[in-house]
């Protein structure tokens, strides 16, 4: 039996950022005085070479690897870039709330490491084997991170929950793979695609195709946990609230990305032929995701849970784009529809960022500002971060000319073009009801007298990077064209459509 060495190279990145964990995590046993640091500056710097990797690697062409069980192309590279941009974001905002509260310790940039690792190998997977070694490396480090703060109830509450229901959701994703594999004989993303064809134009091909269908619904289910849509939202509020705030900045962003590439590759590149059925399930999500989110957001006192309730219907939004792909069996509007809904994601990753790095800032050792109230006369004691914020929340509710309104404006036009007419009439009317929540931050802010009258402190570099990131909601919105002349050509140049 010959063995035949893979090319290792579409997995450059993945395998750098890999040895460089291991790398860290002996440097940091040893280097005990100096850990925390020395973990901080290599993790930051093992995410930013890996950007440049996947950048200077980037060549447009598709190849696989691992026996067809990985691959690299355009779409991969973009999304795995942003991702770790989203990440080095979050520590830096982190990094000193960490340090405050006594978890900064050099297992907590390593899970940051592993997660991002997890991210990576979710985005590059053609095979549901690699795409489950990828959520679980994800979803067990980021179960680890909730519950960092040892000494605090209900972070461990928190970590519980989310450890039980993504332990759940894990289980019902490989039940729905096992089913696919029973009906089609492959684990491969692309060996399933052309299964499913076939059996679709073959008069025997009922029976299996009752399985594929019963298998697809598990598998969306545990897609939709990761997304954290209705019903499989009940983790979101609790998680978000119960997390250290700068660990829920890192759940609340990059793995989304993570999770839309994962839907990319399972619906698009594995089941596009079943389209009819899951676009079905997406939209019923969709709807759900989008009245509850915004009608529990409006409720809320606390602006983690808000956030977390926002970014359900946000989520909602992306299902939008991608049911709005496929007509009636014609595919001529993929190409909008899902570069909209990725366009949607990236600009949403870009807003939470922001927010969460607005409470990262306003909170400090002994006080965490995560209630409402907290941001009440916020334009007395900064009258820079209060417009910042002020950004953000307009971003968030679809103002113009915000990247929000624009994501927002790029996922109505796909459904008015899917003929899909009441459901964009539908998601105006409730990003409607969801412009009060964000709108009432902005009144507290501008209008009401200050709570808390401490002067704000934080390092330069969170001041100088949050405001950036800011002024890029901004920015995005006034030139949307280039990020979504990106996402067009990442898919067009890497997905059959």
């Amino acid at each position: 039996m010959n063995f035949v060495v893979p090319d290792f190279a579409p997995a450059a990145t993945e395998l750098f950022v890999a040895g460089m964990s291991l790398v860290i995590l002996l440097l940091t046993v040893f280097a005990r005085q100096s850990a925390r640091n020395l973990g901080y500056m290599l993790t930051q710097l093992t995410l930013i070479v890996a950007a440049l990797i996947t950048i200077f690697t980037m060549d447009g062409q598709i190849k696989t690897t691992l026996s067809d069980m990985y691959v690299d192309d355009l779409f991969g590279d973009v999304v795995k870039v942003l991702i770790c941009f989203a990440v080095v974001t979050a520590l830096i905002y982190g990094r000193g709330y960490a340090a405050d509260r006594g978890f900064d310790k050099p297992e907590y940039h390593l899970l940051a490491l592993f997660s991002t690792l997890g991210m990576m190998v979710m985005t590059s997977a053609n095979h549901f084997l690699t795409i489950y070694i990828g959520l679980e490396m994800l979803s067990l480090s980021l179960y680890a991170m909730v519950a960092l703060d040892r000494d605090s109830a209900r972070s461990t509450e928190a970590a519980m929950k989310y450890f039980i229901l993504g332990a759940l959701a894990s289980g019902l994703l490989l039940y729905g793979m096992s089913m696919i594999y029973g009906a089609t004989g492959n684990l491969s993303l692309g060996g399933i695609s052309q299964a499913i064809y076939n059996q679709s134009a073959a008069l025997d091909g009922v029976s299996s195709m009752t399985v594929l269908t019963l298998g697809l619904v598990f598998v969306v289910a545990g897609l939709a946990f990761k997304f954290g849509v209705v019903p499989f939202h009940m983790w979101v509020p609790d998680v978000y609230h119960g997390a250290p705030t700068s660990v829920t900045l890192l759940i609340g962003s990059a793995p989304k990305l993570a999770a839309f590439a994962m839907a990319i590759r399972l619906l698009v590149g594995g089941m596009l032929d079943l389209a009819e059925h899951w676009q079905t399930m997406l939209m019923i999500m969709a709807v759900a995701s989008l009245v509850l989110g915004n009608i529990a957001a409006i409720a809320q006192s606390n602006l983690k849970r808000m956030l977390a309730y926002s970014g359900i219907s946000h989520m909602g939004f992306v299902f939008l784009g991608l049911l709005s792909g496929v007509v009636d069996g014609n595919q001529d509007l993929i190409l909008s529809a899902y570069s909209s809904a990725m366009f949607y994601a990236v600009a949403y990753v870009v807003m939470s960022l922001a927010s969460f790095g607005i409470l990262i800032l306003l909170s400090r050792s002994g006080f965490e500002a995560e209630e409402i109230v907290d941001l009440k006369g916020l334009n007395k004691r900064s009258s820079w971060f209060a417009a910042m914020m002020m950004i953000i929340m307009f971003s968030m509710a679809g103002i113009p000319f915000f990247v929000g309104f624009f994501a927002k404006m790029s996922i109505l036009q796909s459904l008015v073009a899917a003929d899909m007419v009441w459901l964009a009439v539908f998601a105006v009317l409730m990003s409607l009801i969801g412009a009060f929540y964000y709108l009432r931050v902005v009144k507290v802010m501008y209008f009401d007298d200050p709570v808390d009258t401490m002067p704000i402190h934080s390092a330069p570099d969170v001041r100088v990077l949050l405001s950036v990131n800011c002024l890029a909601i901004a920015v995005l919105g006034l030139l949307p064209q280039q990020l979504i002349a990106l996402c067009q050509q990442a898919l067009v140049l890497s997905l059959p459509l």
